[in-house]
């Protein structure tokens, strides 16, 4: 069975900014030689397919799953809306061959996370009430944790922190 990769989460409410530190963490981290994988978790139903492309057609015609492959990429698009939710070791299970999972959502769920804590936004209490906070990244400089507390605006010393996390880290301890 292949080892599953590390997985460590962005938490925090809508408007912290999880999306906009991702964006910017990721390309340092695969600058640092890292092959990552990203998970975005929603709420909210989502397509990514375009109407009237073949694959579209294809969902549309009754395939419940479609497989779109190409020299430069593919992607699988599955319709769910009778099936149950993936939970994210299903989906962890599915992105192997990489050195790290960085997920957005899935808060509740059994994995390291990082918490976001803008002032602006509120909810500073979110690093005490999920489980697994490895860190917390704010702009608050008056917040205080028991767990390492990072600058929310500066994408360097998070990226930074989870190389040192993964170093840290036995590949064991990843499994959710």
């Amino acid at each position: 069975m292949p080892t599953l990769p590390p997985v460590i989460g962005f938490a925090a409410p809508s408007g912290s900014g999880k999306t906009t530190l991702l964006e910017q963490v990721i390309p340092l981290l695969v600058a640092a030689g890292l092959k990552v994988a990203a998970i975005k978790h929603g709420h909210h139903p989502a397509d990514p397919d375009t109407p009237g492309k073949d694959t579209h057609r294809f969902r549309q015609a009754g395939a419940q799953t479609v497989l779109f492959s190409g020299p430069e990429c593919w992607f699988m698009i599955q319709d769910r809306h009778r099936l149950p939710e993936p939970t994210l070791a299903q989906q962890v299970q599915r992105l192997t061959g990489h050195d790290l999972i960085v997920v957005e959502g899935y808060q509740e769920e059994n994995h390291a996370k990082i918490v976001l804590v803008r002032r602006e936004v509120g909810h500073s209490d979110w690093h005490q009430r999920l489980s697994q906070v490895v860190a917390v990244a704010t702009d608050d400089p008056t917040l205080t944790t028991p767990v390492p507390t990072l600058p929310l605006n500066d994408p360097r010393r998070v990226a930074g922190f989870i190389q040192e996390w993964l170093q840290r880290t036995k590949p064991t301890s990843h499994v959710i």
